[in-house]
């Protein structure tokens, strides 16, 4: 069996290779890997048929959260949408190569900032199978090379996708399949944690657990979030319309994903107006609702919320409620709780709404739009490799752009610093 470090040590060889491939190579693998998942539909969706079966077990030993049950199911419609996001990947610019900055320094010197490639990528995640196909077909995009970890609940769906990969990309002629490999065990895991000679990055995609194990367990940079703690703050000012349909769809759209409404902030001022329609609005969607104490004196069908539920993810049709006096008070309960990754404010006041968007220290920061919009595939992005609430290199969903990185290149004609120390040269201004 190859070992983690012998894995590493090809992906590190084949991401040098990849610093030699065009942008119609890359693609062309790209559609050969679309049209091979096209044409393994059925053994994908038996793959994950087995998982499923096995992790019903798992879900009723309570080793497996109802959440992460969720996230491990594949049908038709995702499939297909794992399918066109390797499609629509082909049709964005190739990120690697592009001048961001240039300026001549000195007279015959040019200095430009370029993309390049981070080089290899270790990818750690939970539950959800697309997830290969998704950062399989950024990294070819961006010409990284990456390790792949998926949940055991997945194994067999991982499998058959990762073996679809390799399988499409050796048809394309001198095209380095070692860009994309998987790994199967924890042992596998803490390997690869310690092979910072040959990983530039690990992205942990997960449980608050496995992020925190996975920053203090290695010395290779990390980018991820570990909660997707997020909030929307009703405004005096807001449509009552917009906050019903919005709070719904933040919570009910897909209650296990990260950008899942957890705390909801209601001002004051529009309790009578809006606080039951809201609460009536969520107990149809089968919403359980945990209330502050004030909420709680006059609500019916309602929990008291604990000091620990506003700095808790949900992931299920499960949210709190508490009323602020004004928008500055939700941005300092935002900033206080929250995990950096997305809060909105619902309202028809512009001045209100800047002063939430500049001052929520978040990733990501909406007015008037539902917090599911925080992704990279709704972005634009192709797809994700995940979200991270980092404040260094890549911020918010990371598609093409967060997997490069750039490097400096001065073109000059046998310059020496010397001339320029002792004044017979100078920079430009």
């Amino acid at each position: 069996m190859t070992s983690v470090y012998d894995i590493a040590k090809r992906a590190k060889n084949a991401s040098i290779k990849a610093l030699k491939l065009s942008s119609y190579v890359k693609n062309k693998a790209l559609l050969s890997v679309a049209d091979l998942l096209e044409k393994n539909k059925d053994k994908i969706l038996n793959a994950n048929k087995l998982d499923l079966e096995n992790a019903k077990e798992m879900l009723d030993a309570g080793s497996l959260s109802q959440s992460a049950f969720n996230r491990l199911k594949l049908d038709e419609n995702k499939l297909r949408d794992m399918i066109q996001g390797v499609k629509d990947t082909v049709n964005l610019e190739d990120p690697v190569n592009k001048i961001l900055w240039a300026k001549d320094i000195a007279e015959g010197m040019t200095l430009k900032k370029v993309s390049c490639p981070i080089g290899v990528i270790g990818v750690i995640f939970e539950a959800r199978p697309d997830v290969i196909s998704q950062i399989s077909t950024l990294a070819i995009k961006s010409s990284n090379a990456v390790i792949l970890k998926g949940g055991t609940e997945a194994i067999e769906t991982n499998k058959i996708i990762f073996s679809i990969i390799r399988e499409a990309l050796s048809s394309v002629e001198n095209f380095p399949v070692d860009m994309i490999n998987l790994i199967f065990s924890r042992e596998d895991v803490k390997a690869m944690l310690d092979l910072d000679n040959y990983i530039n990055l690990i992205i942990p995609r997960g449980s608050n657990a496995l992020v925190k194990y996975i920053k203090s367990n290695t010395k290779i940079p990390v980018l991820g979030h570990a909660d997707g703690i997020c909030h929307i703050y009703i405004d005096e000012y807001a449509d009552i319309q917009k906050v019903l349909n919005i709070c719904v769809d933040s919570k009910c759209q897909y209650p296990s994903a990260c950008n899942s409404v957890e705390t909801i902030l209601i001002n004051k001022n529009i309790i009578d107006d809006t606080y039951q329609l809201l609460l009536d609005k969520l107990s149809q969607n089968d919403v359980i609702v945990k209330v502050d104490k004030f909420l709680y004196s006059i609500s019916s069908n309602v929990q008291e919320a604990q000091a620990e539920d506003w700095k808790t993810e949900y992931g299920e049709k499960l949210v709190s409620i508490k009323v602020v006096n004004s928008v500055d008070d939700a941005i300092e309960h935002i900033n206080t709780f929250g995990s950096g990754h997305t809060d909105c404010i619902i309202t028809e006041n512009q001045e209100n709404a800047e002063k939430f968007m500049t001052y929520v220290d978040s990733a990501g920061v909406y007015m008037n739009a539902s917090t599911r919009f925080a992704d990279g595939f709704r972005y634009g992005f192709g797809a994700e490799v995940g979200i991270s609430t980092n404040k260094t290199h890549a911020r918010g969903p990371v598609g093409l752009e967060g997997l490069t990185i750039y490097k400096y290149k001065l073109y000059g004609n046998g310059d020496i610093v010397d001339d320029f120390s002792t004044g017979k040269r100078h920079f430009n201004k």
